[in-house]
């Protein structure tokens, strides 16, 4: 679902990209305006996309916050009016601009946002006489009340599929949870009430050892299913990235992934010979990484990041190093990230170090033993 909602982020970038673009072009090949105006209104192109893609295409987690997407909103927002005051080939741009607030401010906020853009644009368009207008011909305002209201019908079938993907997301738990339940019923909790069954056979047959070696036979054999069926279950337990690839490649993909959708540069290296952890290691490695990397992209601000997995011969330590802004690692933190890292760590018999201070990026070391 993340993948699909980091597809839909970048459409909406490059939609606004190519609307801007191409009422650069359209300036540059027509229109009255001298040499120096379209140079200037050039300029002011250039200042938008700048802006766009510094404080919006590279900020996703910042979206949804009101300090501080409202005030870059609110300047993209400023240009857009100045420059279709320029030029009117920038009116296209508005169009490239209907899914951000939805996609910058949190709910409220954003219908305000939307019907700001659509009423700024319409103005500049206008010229400044559009009071004027409305006063000489009522339906003048009907083209401003259209937009607005295409604009809100936009937002509301946005939250409606964000609802519906919530809404699916809690089913899949729940039909996961479901299955799990049947699994365990059909296959741990039927053979080991089978080898209770033997073994009492085998205690009430004391005196009859034939039989008793039978029964444990018997009961050693269920034993022997029972745990190829627990292993298959954890198997299918595996996170997707490690059913299709080792650590490292899952770890490759993790990284690749996180950088496509925040523009954030992250490299990737393995030192040491890769060999199998086991399912809870390799899972815990995996989840610290993502987890690291999310923590990299809400807080830290940072222009690079980097992962290594390191293979020793008692351990295997996976570090996750940003060089953003650090903070006080002593300090009190309300965020469960942290904590649910070192409790998967501890688990598989690690731990987790962070070493860190204001203004001099983040260390994240996870080490976990290994025969």
């Amino acid at each position: 679902m993340a993948d699909v909602e980091a597809r839909w982020v970048r459409a909406f970038h490059l939609l606004f990209s190519a609307c801007l673009g191409v009422s650069a072009v359209v300036m540059l090949a027509g229109g009255d305006a001298g040499p120096d105006e379209k140079a200037g209104t050039l300029a002011l192109t250039a200042l938008m996309g700048i802006w766009y893609t510094f404080f919006v295409a590279r900020r996703p987690e910042l979206f949804e916050r009101v300090n501080p997407m409202a005030a870059h909103f609110l300047v993209l927002v400023a240009l857009l009016f100045v420059l279709i005051r320029r030029e009117p080939s920038y009116e296209m741009v508005m169009f490239g601009m209907f899914a951000l607030p939805y996609l910058l401010l949190p709910r409220g906020w954003n219908y305000l946002g939307a019907v700001l853009l659509v009423v700024v644009a319409t103005a500049a368009e206008a010229a400044g006489d559009l009071s004027t207008r409305v006063v000489q011909d009522p339906a003048a305002l009907g083209p401003v009340l259209g937009g607005i209201v295409l604009v809100l019908l936009m937002g509301r079938f946005t939250e409606f599929l964000t609802e519906q993907s919530e809404q699916n997301k809690v089913l899949g738990v729940l039909e996961e949870r479901a299955r799990l339940a049947r699994e365990i019923h059909d296959t741990l909790a039927q053979g080991l009430s089978g080898i209770i069954t033997q073994l009492e056979a085998a205690e009430q047959a004391i005196d009859d050892p034939p039989a008793v070696r039978r029964r444990i036979a018997l009961a050693k054999r269920l034993a022997r299913d029972n745990l190829t069926e627990a292993r298959r279950s954890v198997d299918a337990l595996r996170p997707e990235p490690l059913r299709e690839t080792d650590l490292g490649g899952a770890l490759a993909a993790v990284a690749g992934r996180w950088q496509s959708t925040t523009g954030i540069p992250v490299t990737f290296s393995v030192d040491g010979r890769p060999r199998p952890l086991g399912t809870e290691a390799e899972t815990a490695v995996l989840r610290a990484a993502q987890e690291g990397l999310a923590n990299i992209a809400r807080h830290a601000g940072a222009g690079q990041a980097a992962l290594t997995l390191s293979y020793m011969d008692d351990q295997v330590t996976l570090d996750v190093l940003d060089d953003g802004a650090g903070f006080d690692p002593s300090a009190p933190r309300d965020g469960y990230g942290l904590v649910a890292m070192r409790e998967r760590a501890s688990r598989a018999g690690g731990t987790v170090t962070v070493e860190s201070a204001p203004g001099e990026g983040t260390a994240l070391c996870l080490s976990i033993p290994c025969a």
